[in-house]
């Protein structure tokens, strides 16, 4: 697997994470009858967020992973990298489906996604700038 295969796998699986959570927003619409917004409903709020951090965090991180990519880095660099990603992402998203948006996985989610971003950050500027 070359490293832009390696980013292809983490965009696929970063994407289908970020469809499965707008399944949840969809089905509470359904059964609230909840149009737009969040109809002032805690849970529908919770759902909303979750999908929406997802969808502020992940493309930035695919667009680092890809640019990392790009300028050479390795195949094992980004699988390191996606993974965690991957799995903060993961974490975050459970936080928020199961209504735990206070616990531990929402912060080691949050976290372990922070921590790829500066990781992901340092290389382009290294190689940037060297």
């Amino acid at each position: 697997m070359t490293a832009l295969q390696a980013v292809a796998l983490y965009a696929a699986i970063n994407l289908l994470l970020l469809a499965l959570l707008s399944v949840p927003i969809g089905l509470n619409r359904n059964k609230k009858k909840i149009s737009l917004g969040d109809g002032n409903d805690v849970e529908m709020t919770a759902l909303i967020r979750g999908h929406g951090n997802a969808a502020e965090w992940i493309p930035g991180a695919l667009v680092g992973l890809f640019l990392l990519a790009s300028l050479g880095y390795g195949t094992l660099l980004i699988h390191t990298l996606g993974l965690a990603f991957t799995i903060g992402r993961g974490a975050h998203a459970y936080a928020f489906v199961s209504q735990q948006t206070t616990g531990p996985a929402r912060i080691f989610g949050a976290s372990l996604t922070l921590l790829v971003y500066l990781a992901i950050a340092a290389l382009l500027l290294w190689k940037a700038l060297t």
